[in-house]
């Protein structure tokens, strides 16, 4: 059978949906391979092209308007090296990450926590009128006098975790299932990192719904080949 999602494979269309539906299940590139016969690179192939088109699914969607959303800043990479001290220590990459309490969630790289930089993406992403919650990183000062009337913060460092409706759980719950879902890769090239941390944020949106059939559905709406928007992204 002609395969519509990958012009240019030689691989069926109905071998391709079982490896869509094992990479679905979040099974490594290699238990995928020797589940289905095919080479390991032409898997890891694959998984790549998946991992790009999710990340032009998740930067495509609107800024969050409405409700209540949480932001924080989270640091992957190696351990903390001996003697480095302060947010983002050496080797870390930092991710910006808001979290509507809807239960979607929106990361970015940053270059830095400062101020400058996490109210361009806050205003890019979050429109004012959003009640809008956050910990007591100096980063996030002067929110009210860029137009989000609504800033609640908790101060971790003075023990504040939650004051009722006021904290940021959301995304830290959000931050471990990253780390988590992240760590058996035992260690992610930097130059993928990137389209991992992608997938992480559209599994975890899509937590509660069936990724199968919705990959299938983004597949076939665009009747795409899944290799030229991959090349093209």
């Amino acid at each position: 059978m002609r395969n519509c999602y990958y012009r240019r494979s030689k691989l069926t269309a109905a071998r391709f949906r079982r490896i869509l539906r094992l990479f679905c299940l979040d099974l490594t590139a290699s238990d995928a391979a020797r589940l289905t016969g095919v080479s390991v690179r032409s898997v890891n192939d694959i998984y790549l092209k998946l991992r790009v088109r999710l990340a032009y699914e998740c930067e495509r969607r609107r800024p969050f308007k409405g409700g209540e959303v949480e932001v924080d800043g989270s640091y992957f990479g190696p351990r903390r090296v001996r003697g480095k001290r302060g947010r983002g220590a050496a080797r870390k990459t930092i991710v910006f990450g808001i979290f509507k309490r809807d239960g979607r969630v929106y990361t970015e790289f940053v270059p830095d926590c400062s101020k400058a930089t996490l109210s361009a993406v806050i205003r890019g992403k979050i429109k004012p009128e959003v009640v809008a919650h956050s910990d007591g990183w100096p980063g996030y000062d002067g929110l009210v006098d860029v137009g989000y009337a609504r800033h609640f913060r908790v101060h971790h460092g003075r023990n504040q975790f939650a004051r009722g409706d006021r904290h940021i759980n959301g995304i830290e719950s959000f931050r471990g299932y990253a780390e988590r879902r992240l760590a058996k890769f035992n260690g992610v090239p930097e130059d993928t990192f990137y389209f991992h941390l992608k997938e992480t944020e559209y599994r975890f949106n899509l937590r509660r719904g069936d990724l199968y059939a919705t990959l299938l559905k983004v597949l076939n709406a665009t009747r795409s080949d899944l290799g030229r928007r991959s090349s093209a992204s």
